[in-house]
């Protein structure tokens, strides 16, 4: 990967995008840090915000998506309640983290020592000479800016106020939790998270919570040879939120990422992943399951995987339940570069529409430049199976119980890529309650 520096003379230029009015950009960026180890990579991020300028309707990427809630100089309140946003993985035994309003709360916080691993919050780290931060943070945003430039991304490298710096050293005996909650209906929230795996060494990250009015989230993870990373996000339901969300992955040879994210409604919703596949043997699996309920939700999965290496194993696997007129929308790309032999490479996205009203967009691309590959994608929308649905009402069991375990079954494969099974039957359980608690308004 080229390193930040490079990218700062190389910064692309796509058709269709421009700076919009410089005053609406500037308010979007802000004061950009000018001092401390990771002030250079902001300065670069916001030279490549500058020339790339927000997304624009027409933009190749953002065609199935509105950028104007993320463009937006400031945001709108969203109220504030009294739920804990930690429930669903309250009694796990795991190390938490938490951010409120984007900065670490050092006392809703564990006690961050812990073996094989070390972290520290962001803004601790930038305030320590030689941190290993200052050559990480930002390298991997910047690296993933060709050939689709990602101005959020790029602006959240640029302003990001907090974030968890992880380095894993071994294998750790039990997950690390990043929390996020609120205590100002219009935070408008950018927090950038780094993690470095060193070669063996794993770790199971999980992250859930509210992070703002608007949030901005970026993940820069870099897995070494042999590293494992097992990342569960779980998104609240009930929210009107509008928040953009970056996972950028550099896999080494015969390491491993499987990440999967749980989103139950919300308003604006737009999730990125870009993994390169960088060593022989690497394998990555990303996969989602969203429910959408209502003409106000619009939700966005843009996944870019690239293998550059030989023996390869990707997975995207994302399901979407749409109702009462929300949207789903699925942009995959499968990019297999030159001498990328035996990549095994699976794209699957399917949508549940359980009205007329409800739709899903998908684009599911190949890109193949190597000759000794197994690739595959898949998209498809349909309705519930009217044949299952007369078997189990048949069988006794009521129309809205029936959708419930309907919907469940449709889900079952991008569950299934949850590794840990504890984890993956509380997350089912979790989809379970929201069902049925919804179930009324789902038939």
């Amino acid at each position: 990967m080229p390193d930040a520096a490079t990218l700062t003379q190389q910064v692309p230029t796509v058709e269709g995008h421009g700076a919009p009015a410089p005053d609406a950009l500037s308010l979007r960026l802000g004061e950009v840090l000018a001092a401390g180890p990771t002030a250079a990579a902001r300065a670069a991020a916001a030279a490549r915000l500058r020339a790339m300028g927000l997304p624009r309707p027409r933009d190749e990427y953002w065609r199935y998506t509105d950028p104007a809630p993320f463009n937006a100089a400031s945001t709108t309140l969203l109220p504030l309640d009294t739920r804990v946003d930690s429930a669903l993985f309250a009694d796990v035994d795991r190390l938490r983290l938490t951010f409120v309003d984007g900065r670490f709360d050092p006392a809703e916080s564990d006690d961050l020592a812990l073996s094989g691993v070390e972290i520290l919050p962001l803004s601790r780290a930038e305030a320590q000479p030689g941190h290993w931060v200052a050559e990480a943070y930002g390298r991997l945003e910047a690296a993933s800016q060709r050939p689709v430039p990602r101005p959020f991304a790029a602006l959240n490298t640029a302003t990001a106020t907090d974030g968890a710096v992880i380095r894993v050293t071994g294998v750790v005996t039990k997950p690390v939790q990043i929390v996020y909650r609120r205590s100002d209906p219009a935070a408008d929230v950018v927090c950038h998270h780094v993690l470095r795996l060193d070669d063996g060494a794993e770790l199971t990250l999980l992250e859930n919570g509210l992070v703002g009015a608007r949030g901005n989230v970026v993940i820069e993870a870099d897995l070494a040879p042999g590293a494992r990373l097992h990342h569960i996000a779980a998104h609240r339901a009930g929210h009107a939120r509008v928040a953009v969300t970056h996972l950028f992955a550099c896999v080494a040879e015969g390491a491993a990422l499987k990440s999967f994210t749980l989103s139950l409604d919300g308003a604006h919703v737009r999730s990125e992943a870009m993994v390169e596949m960088a060593g022989d043997d690497a394998v990555a699996h990303v996969a989602g399951a969203v429910l959408g309920n209502g003409e106000g939700f619009h939700h966005d999965d843009t996944i870019f995987v690239t293998h550059g290496a030989l023996n390869g194993e990707s997975r995207q696997v994302f399901k979407k339940v749409l109702k009462n007129g929300a949207t789903g929308v699925f942009q995959g790309k499968i990019l297999v570069k030159p001498g990328a032999q035996k990549t095994d490479g699976y794209q699957i996205s399917q949508a549940l529409l359980l009205d007329e009203k409800s739709q899903f967009l998908a684009k599911p691309e190949l890109e193949i430049y190597a000759d000794d590959v197994r690739c595959s994608h898949g998209s498809t929308t349909g309705a519930i199976d009217e044949t299952a649905m007369f078997y189990l009402r048949s069988r006794g069991v009521p129309q809205e119980q029936a959708i419930v375990l309907l919907v469940l079954s449709f889900l079952a494969d991008a569950l299934a890529e949850i590794e840990d099974e504890a984890l993956r039957e509380r997350v089912s359980d979790r989809l379970e309650q929201w069902l049925t608690a919804q179930a009324g308004t789902l038939g």
